[in-house]
């Protein structure tokens, strides 16, 4: 029904900069209520990054304000998450993911709320 694919990822030093994007290709039109990045190091949860709703209101982790920003464009099915001031500890593989089906009572930030999620982007950040 739905397909992401992730791109962008790679390997910069620490302060530097990465533009991921995630190509969103449907068979049927939906409503995508939220679009959201994850990302999940080894070890850990998977963890949501920062989610977008319909009108471009906005969430991020604590981790990652003020350095992130998510962006989409509407007309070519583009999602973006781009990521300044970069550290080692954002070192992750990205997904991004979305939410057709408004799901009342999740945190924007929360996986549980996506239904669709795209193969991933390694990031690794070194000091």
């Amino acid at each position: 029904q739905v397909r992401l694919v992730e791109s962008g990822g790679g390997s910069v030093q620490a302060g530097g900069s990465l533009r991921l994007s995630c190509s969103v290709a449907s068979t049927n039109t939906y409503i995508m209520f939220y679009m959201g990045w994850f990302r999940q190091a080894p070890g850990k949860e998977r963890e949501g990054v920062a989610a977008i709703d319909r009108v471009g209101n906005t969430a991020y982790s604590d981790s990652v304000k003020g350095r992130f920003t998510i962006s989409k464009d509407n007309a070519k099915n583009i999602l973006f998450l781009q990521m300044n001031s970069l550290k080692p500890e954002d070192t992750a593989v990205y997904y991004c993911a979305i939410d057709i089906s408004g799901n009342r009572g999740i945190s924007w930030l929360s996986p549980m709320k996506y239904n669709y999620w795209g193969q991933g982007t390694q990031v690794t950040v070194s000091a």
